[in-house]
């Protein structure tokens, strides 16, 4: 059984062979070639996508969950028996819910626009209408049904150990790796943090430990030539 991380893009373009309809075809390729989250994708709208400039926009919309004190309204975490700005015991806690939404303009490569355009054809004439009339679990099931079809290895949490399946979210993964690959500079994961939206550089520069085999093979030139 062969295990790895992460996919590579020849992986992902059998898995885009594999889809059985545009749709699902086009679904892959933007969260291969984007490097978008799965809500993301699915909340792409037909004015979203310009030809003309060879973008596309993309709204990330993020929930959060805030505690805060009936007394004085300090914010609270989940552990907090009494409150850091009042110092009363907490008996009860307000609940509300913050939403924060992030806009990124993404360049779209060429070969992706030529697929997005026939099939932007076939939809109903109005720009609000939705790229894919999915639902989150029925576009996790056409990723993982094409990765079945295509044949993909079995992928390791590089972290953890565990063996996983293929997943919107390892399609992200395979973007970020391949940019990684091609330019791990310092504007390059700069980049990559912008593209990506991620928050903290932190959670970009995780991408450097993709780096597993290509520090063994780095490691093993280094006693290449050395007597045994």
């Amino acid at each position: 059984m062969t295990m790895k991380a992460y996919l590579n893009l020849p992986e992902i373009e059998l898995m885009e062979q594999a889809a059985s309809c545009p749709r699902d075809r086009l679904l892959i390729r933007l969260l291969s070639h984007l490097g978008c989250r799965i809500s993301e994708a699915l909340a792409l709208k037909v004015e979203d996508i310009d030809f003309e400039q060879g973008t596309a926009t993309i709204m990330h919309l993020k929930k959060n969950m805030k505690i805060s004190c009936s007394q004085c309204g300090i914010r609270l975490g989940n552990r907090h028996q009494f409150c850091p700005g009042c110092g009363v015991k907490v008996s009860k806690r307000i609940r509300s819910q913050q939403e924060r939404r992030r806009i990124r303009v993404l360049p779209v490569d060429g070969a992706t626009l030529a697929m997005l355009k026939p099939y932007i054809n076939t939809l109903p004439s109005d720009d609000k209408s939705p790229l894919f009339h999915l639902n989150r679990h029925r576009a996790w099931q056409i990723v993982r049904d094409c990765a079945r079809r295509a044949g993909p290895p079995f992928l390791v949490n590089p972290e953890t150990g565990r063996v996983r399946g293929t997943s919107p979210h390892r399609l992200r993964d395979a973007f970020s790796v391949h940019a990684m690959k091609v330019d791990d500079s310092g504007d390059g994961l700069r980049l990559l943090q912008e593209h990506l939206g991620h928050v903290s550089f932190n959670t970009t520069a995780r991408y450097r430990k993709i780096a597993g085999e290509e520090h063994r093979q780095w490691y093993n030139r280094l006693w290449l030539n050395r007597p045994c």
